[in-house]
């Protein structure tokens, strides 16, 4: 058996919840490993994102994400409301808030201490609610997908534009 890993990354936008299609990425590291037959596992390294598969959807919104795109971000925020104030979520409490404050580079987490940065409750539900992780089979050295299937990072954190990874591990022989 070989086990082959690589990382996409890509970047977010702030404001509304961040759909990156990373199917070619996926594709890119699954055709590198060798790998003839096994499976891809896609995987988010981050707690307020979420990995699915989704038919490509050729209609988009005038903010440029897909009519599913839309219609999942509609849906989640019936579920789970964005956070605008204190009393949305219990999430972020003081005790997290004064951990952060310890943090090394702060004004990553906090740009200008602004504690409204981790306002972000929605966004860690929803990435619960969808997943954060995908399995896909690799046959004949390639990612097995239908000719309209896609596989998305979606970030739900809209507090700030990020750097967000997603990695990728090969298995099979």
């Amino acid at each position: 058996m070989t086990v082959h890993k690589g990382t996409v990354t890509c970047e977010t936008v702030a404001g509304k919840p961040t759909y990156v299609d990373i199917t070619d990425g996926v594709r890119g590291i699954v055709a590198e490993s060798g790998i003839v037959e096994g499976i891809a596992v896609v995987i988010s390294c981050h707690t307020t994102c979420a990995v699915f598969s989704q038919e490509y959807d050729h209609d988009h919104t005038p903010a440029g994400d897909t009519f599913l795109q839309a219609d999942l971000s509609d849906g989640l925020g019936r579920i789970f409301p964005e956070q605008h104030d204190w009393s949305t979520y219990r999430y972020p409490g003081l005790q997290h808030f004064e951990e952060v404050e310890t943090w090394p580079e702060l004004e990553k987490w906090l740009p200008g201490g602004d504690r409204t940065q981790l306002w972000n409750g929605d966004a860690h539900l929803r990435s619960v609610v969808v997943g954060s992780s995908q399995t896909f089979e690799v046959s004949n050295g390639a990612l097995n997908m239908n000719g309209l299937a896609s596989i998305y990072l979606v970030d739900f954190d809209r507090c700030r534009e990020r750097t967000r990874r997603a990695r990728v591990v090969v298995i099979g022989e």
